[in-house]
């Protein structure tokens, strides 16, 4: 059963602006995705073919999909938004 009160979490503006901002890199080796540099500051990830890193923003042109970092925890990892504020914030 899931705790109602974490789905009833408020998130700052400062928060979230925070989080859409948050290196990628570092929160995808953490969840031990192998991350390849490429040129120009961009990096790839083998398990997700043709997407492209840099900082907080990703594109993935064969999908036709783009975003910051919630978008990417979003829409390529399936978490929900209050998951994702989680992880990038820290909070419980």
């Amino acid at each position: 059963m899931t705790n109602p009160s974490l789905k009833s979490t408020r998130w700052t503006r400062e928060q979230i602006r925070a989080a859409r901002v948050a290196p990628l890199a570092p929160l995808l080796q953490k969840r031990k995705l192998q991350i390849l540099a490429q040129d120009a500051g961009n990096f790839i990830l083998p398990a997700y073919p043709g997407i492209i890193l840099k900082d907080s923003y990703w594109r993935w042109p064969e999908r036709d999909l783009a975003g910051n970092t919630i978008d990417f925890c979003v829409q390529v990892l399936g978490l929900s938004f209050h998951d994702t504020m989680r992880l990038l914030t820290g909070l419980p």
